[in-house]
């Protein structure tokens, strides 16, 4: 094999598995530690990977989090999917949490005709059920993020947790070995006491969530009860979670696979 061969092919392995060390780069191309090193420092210096004692990683890729505005238009089919398929997981009577993802306002728009009490920090979200008459909110006070259009601080972590909820709904910029992660700590902060306070705690990430590390972690993959994505995630990701006992249904499956 040439080594612009061998390049891209190590580039498509860290892709799929985030890191490789030299002992996998000998083993799976049958070459020398030398060559292998070789190979990393002309990676790196095309800013492909980052080396690592004893490896190499590919670079962090941050995606701009939008405005909630923006974000509001770039709400994809597949969102729309997610949240229809976890509004049809509420239950007459039940009592929820929902947080300021656009993925969950895509459940919130979903949830119609049943009776419920709803909590959330998000006046989004709150606006949308406003509309719904059978739907009773409890929108939780404290400072206000402009942007993003949700309430935070300690005011609400307080009031939270004198509430106990059937299901909690979680959005996330990043759902991968690290756990739950996001941009914003005080977000994040809101989001983990959320998901104390609940019975089931239900994570909305479109495939492009999966694999991702944000800069704030405020959960663990083990505090998770059920995932519902767009895409099946691969082979790996889907070990884990089956290793952290977490469900995991899947919009464009069909049947709906839970794990047995």
């Amino acid at each position: 094999m040439y080594q612009e061969e061998r390049l891209i092919d190590i580039v498509h392995y860290l892709e799929a598995h985030r890191r490789i060390s030299v002992d996998e780069l000998c083993e799976r191309f049958n070459i020398s530690r030398d060559t292998a090193r070789r190979d990393l420092v002309k990676l790196e210096d095309r800013n492909a990977i980052v080396r690592t004692r004893g490896g190499a990683i590919l670079p962090s890729s941050h995606s701009e989090v939008l405005d909630y505005t923006n974000r509001l238009q770039t709400v994809s089919k597949e969102k729309k999917q997610i949240g229809t398929r976890a509004a049809s997981l509420i239950q007459e009577g039940d009592t929820l949490i929902l947080d300021t993802s656009t993925t969950v306002q895509a459940c919130a728009k979903a949830m119609d005709g049943l009776h419920l009490k709803v909590i959330t920090n998000s006046i989004h979200q709150a606006e949308i059920l406003s509309e719904k008459p059978h739907i009773d909110i409890q929108l939780l006070g404290g400072r206000l993020q402009k942007e993003h259009g949700f309430l935070y601080g300690t005011s609400v972590i307080d009031r939270l947790r004198n509430f106990h909820v059937d299901k909690v709904f979680i959005g996330v910029v990043g759902l991968s070995a690290n756990g739950l992660t996001i941009a914003h700590e005080e977000d994040g902060m809101v989001k983990r006491t959320m998901m104390q306070q609940a019975e089931q705690v239900i994570v909305l990430a479109d495939h492009t969530k999966i694999g991702v590390t944000e800069f704030f972690q405020f959960a663990e993959l083990k505090d998770v009860d059920l995932v519902i994505t767009d895409h099946p995630p691969d082979q790996d990701f889907q070990q884990l979670l089956e290793k952290h006992q977490v469900d995991l249904l899947v919009t464009d499956e069909d049947p709906i696979d839970y794990w047995s």
